[in-house]
């Protein structure tokens, strides 16, 4: 074989062992993927029961309820077009509030509920931390320069 043909069968070779080496990992990480869902997005289509999903809106006013045992939330994420349920163990985080927009990360129950493995509250963009709420700009420039 010529040095020619060699080097085209090598570099054929390199090539399909890269296209398979990226379609094995697409196949290893497709139930990985975590897909974000509006409500009226659920609602319309809903997910396959177990399959990991991010689902993001609006805490519904009035709707946030901690049930007896002190851990376990349920509240309800909307947006214009659809309400969904969601139920969540374990601590929220301080943003965490009604009328403020959230993301849940988990999974369709079989009733339908979303069972959420992790919160993550949005603020807006004129978000100021706690310690920092009253503080003139300069105020907080030096708070800052006196903390490095």
């Amino acid at each position: 074989m010529k040095a020619k043909h060699q080097r085209l069968t090598l570099a054929l070779i390199a090539v399909v062992a890269l296209v398979g080496a990226g379609m094995l990992a697409a196949w290893a990480l497709r139930s990985q993927a975590s897909f974000f869902y509006l409500p009226a997005e659920y609602a319309a289509k809903p997910p396959e029961e177990g399959r990991a999903v991010r689902l993001g809106g609006m805490v519904e006013k009035g709707s946030i309820k901690t049930a007896a045992d002190g851990v376990t939330i349920s509240f309800v994420i909307h947006d214009d077009k659809a309400r969904v349920p969601v139920t969540y163990r374990g601590i929220l985080p301080d943003l965490f509030v009604e009328g403020s927009g959230a993301v849940a990360e988990g999974r369709r129950a079989a009733d339908g509920q979303f069972v959420a493995d992790n919160i993550l509250a949005k603020h807006d963009e004129n978000y100021v931390p706690r310690e920092m709420k009253g503080m003139t700009n300069e105020e907080a420039r030096k708070m800052i320069e006196g903390a490095s």
